[in-house]
């Protein structure tokens, strides 16, 4: 299956515009922004899972990062609320669910395989920094090598510098309303823009999105799985 599986083109997808299709596991379905491969694939997705669903026990090879967007999560290291980042390293493995119904943006197979840091934070309980510019408010998330993950809150009327993007970046809108020159984006829209892409991001409204940059091929063509 190879849906906005080409790194090498900007994709755009609101999310609440797809429709939700059920995984191999009762109970819990997935609207699909990006997706190379099969059952097992690179692919972030937005996961909802029914109250009392579960997966069996499975093995992430190239890692997984999941943002509980509402609801309850659990697995063998803990149970999560809403705001709730996790990072599964490669080679890691455990067994989901939840109680009572979440919803969560997921994301496969796209780590280093020499990444092995496992990660565990509250964004609600976690402390904002000051971004490059006024109005802007960083919370770190992940890193390695040229990889990072983070939140990045904006002010209303905040505007950032123009920049190129190496490795390419990928965005989730969680909150109010990201804008560029090529467009609006309102909470549930998902961006990606590829390697030496660049824009000059702002926000009239305010906004707070999820960001993840450097970890797209560089190359004029798709990374092989």
């Amino acid at each position: 299956m190879n849906i906005n599986s080409d790194y090498s083109q900007r994709a755009v997808v609101q999310s609440q515009d797809l429709p939700w299709v059920d995984s191999p596991a009762q109970g819990i379905q997935r609207k699909m922004l990006e997706r190379d491969g099969g059952e097992v694939a690179r692919a972030t997705s937005i996961v909802r899972y029914a109250p009392g669903s579960s997966f069996p026990s499975h093995l992430h090879e190239l890692g997984e990062e999941v943002l509980v967007l509402d609801g309850d999560f659990f697995d063998e290291s803990g149970s999560y609320g809403a705001g709730a980042y996790l990072k599964n390293p490669p080679g890691s493995s455990h067994a989901p669910g939840s109680v009572g119904g979440c919803t969560l943006l997921v994301k496969l197979r796209h780590m280093d395989p020499q990444d092995g840091q496992a990660v565990r934070i509250d964004t609600g309980a976690t402390a904002w920094l000051p971004g490059l510019v006024p109005g802007l408010s960083v919370m770190p998330l992940s890193e390695f090598g040229a990889t990072h993950t983070a939140l990045v809150r904006w002010a209303p009327g905040t505007r950032f510098n123009p920049h190129r993007h190496y490795g390419g970046e990928e965005i989730y809108v969680l909150e109010g309303v990201f804008e560029d020159e090529f467009g609006r984006y309102p909470a549930g829209a998902w961006l990606r823009s590829p390697h030496l892409s660049a824009h000059q991001p702002f926000s009239r409204e305010g906004c707070i999105i999820l960001v993840k940059v450097g970890h797209l091929p560089i190359a004029d063509h798709k990374e092989s799985q």
